[in-house]
């Protein structure tokens, strides 16, 4: 059992996703000292979160973990690989086996672990039986591990939250697959931090497997009926034996924020009635439950004040250098360059505003068609927009774009998302000349993976010059 003084630190794997991104500030709070290993530091740094110590690693490489263990008394493992590898599973039990390992190297006291919520008796999906699997291996090598299983997480930025909210915002008639009458037993983001943070000091949840729910058992299309009503939505739900899981990823991949890589595993797993049997932990931690109207309630302010603490956008999942891959590939490259009279902060202030709702200042029709065409072959798409209207910050994603460099007033780098023979960036820079004026420019970049990738660049070409002059163009125009 940690207390708050004590010199070790807490060192959370996963701080860059959406439940780590609520939990580091909670424990901040509450006194602790947080270690944080991610893939991409400046990810973090771009959090501004104080007395934080950030260090580089990651869980596939196991020769970077001992530096992120050392000195560590309890590890939060918060990491998953859905949607951003093939084979989800195995890089997944990869992963945990390297990070097992490791912390019995280093000597750490206790691992706390998110699992997904379902009996293991069932014929569970995938991603369940991949989620409860990576609890197992984290064991393995002897470390006390502690297991909670979450059903459906509530929150404004939840995966699941958005793909409920979505539906009920554009359809109010839904043909739906038979999977609407499983049951879930849905939990808070709030209530999830509560019961991480407090494991912490309940020794009873050493070396157990507990779950965690709200207390309220609704079906699936019930809590589409309750979302409804708090945004005030008419909504009929007509249910259909026909609809398999992957049909219907396919229809929440074209209508959600959610891309096909995510959509899938969530609704293959939606077979499974996910409902607490076991409720050792409310005995052992008292807090107040959150009822999943009230917490939707919350979710639907907090979207509409337009800022997201955290966002599932936010995790890219696992990834390689593959761009070192091509180190003697031809960059192809469209750059404008504007002079102009206006400050650097005027132009920059229209920079900071791409994407999203506000869209790409030219031809937003054509970038939603590209957008269209990328999830209809499994991409991101276009959907995802932006986690606020204006602030920026490294890993956020917009549109189909992840921010790869931020730095206010002066540059904005994003890297592409959507499905490419290659790998594209495209960035914006404010200069200030030696008359007193300001330089922007646009850069587009383009990193072929074959010749294909040549081809595609060449074909598109002609779109190109059109959309990406006038674009620059009018982001100089709107700055006036």
């Amino acid at each position: 059992m940690t207390k708050n003084n004590d010199k070790m630190k807490i060192l959370i794997v996963g701080a860059t996703g959406y439940v780590g991104g609520h939990l580091v500030p909670a424990l901040l709070k509450k006194g602790y000292q947080i270690r944080c290993m991610v893939r991409s530091p400046e990810k973090l740094l771009a959090r501004n979160w104080k007395n934080v110590e950030i260090v580089e690693g990651d869980v596939l490489k196991p020769d970077t973990l001992s530096k992120a263990l050392e000195n560590t008394h309890t590890a939060y493992y918060l990491v998953h690989s859905m949607g951003g590898s093939k084979n989800f599973e195995k890089t997944d039990s990869l992963a945990a086996a390297n990070f097992s390992k490791a912390a019995k190297e280093a000597n750490i006291q206790r691992i706390i672990y998110l699992g997904g919520l379902a009996k293991d008796t069932e014929s569970l999906s995938s991603h369940l039986k991949s989620r409860q699997e990576v609890g197992t291996i984290l064991g393995s090598s002897g470390v006390p591990v502690t297991e909670l299983r979450a059903s459906i997480i509530i929150g404004s930025g939840s995966a699941s939250f958005e793909i409920i909210r979505d539906l009920v915002k554009k359809l109010p008639v839904m043909v739906t697959p038979k999977w609407v009458k499983s049951q879930c037993e849905p939990i808070s983001i709030q209530n999830v931090i509560d019961y991480l943070a407090l494991c912490l000091d309940e020794p009873r949840t050493i070396n157990q497997v507990l779950e965690i729910g709200s207390g309220d058992i609704l079906t699936y299309a019930g809590m589409m009926r309750q979302v409804a009503e708090v945004m005030e939505k008419k909504l009929w739900i007509i249910s259909v034996p026909v609809l398999t899981p992957r049909l219907s990823a396919y229809w929440l991949n074209l209508v959600t924020t959610v891309p096909m890589s995510i959509a899938y595993p969530l609704v293959d797993g939606l077979k499974n009635d996910t409902v607490c049997t076991d409720h050792r932990i409310r005995d052992w931690i008292k807090i107040d439950l959150i009822s999943f109207t009230d917490a939707v309630k919350k979710a639907v302010q907090e979207e509409r004040m337009g800022e997201l603490d955290s966002r599932w956008t936010e995790a890219s999942g696992y990834s390689y250098d593959f761009a070192s891959n091509y180190k003697n590939v031809k960059l192809l490259q469209d750059k404008r360059v504007i002079n102009s009279p206006l400050s650097q902060k005027a132009i920059f202030d229209v920079i900071q505003k791409v994407g999203g709702d506000n869209g790409w200042y030219y031809a937003n029709w054509a970038w939603r068609l590209r957008g269209l065409f990328d999830r209809l072959i499994g991409g991101v798409g276009m959907r995802r927009g932006r986690r606020h209207p204006t602030h920026i910050r490294v890993g956020d994603a917009i549109d189909f774009w992840r921010v790869e460099k931020f730095e206010a007033g002066h540059i904005l780098k994003l890297r592409a998302e959507m499905k490419l023979p290659g790998i594209a960036w495209l960035e914006f820079r404010v200069e200030k000349a030696a008359n007193g004026e300001s330089i922007f420019q646009q850069l587009a970049t383009f990193l072929p993976k074959n010749w294909f990738g040549f081809l595609y660049w060449y074909c598109i070409m002609p779109a190109h010059f059109f959309v990406f002059r006038n674009m620059a163009r009018k982001i100089v125009e709107a700055a006036r």
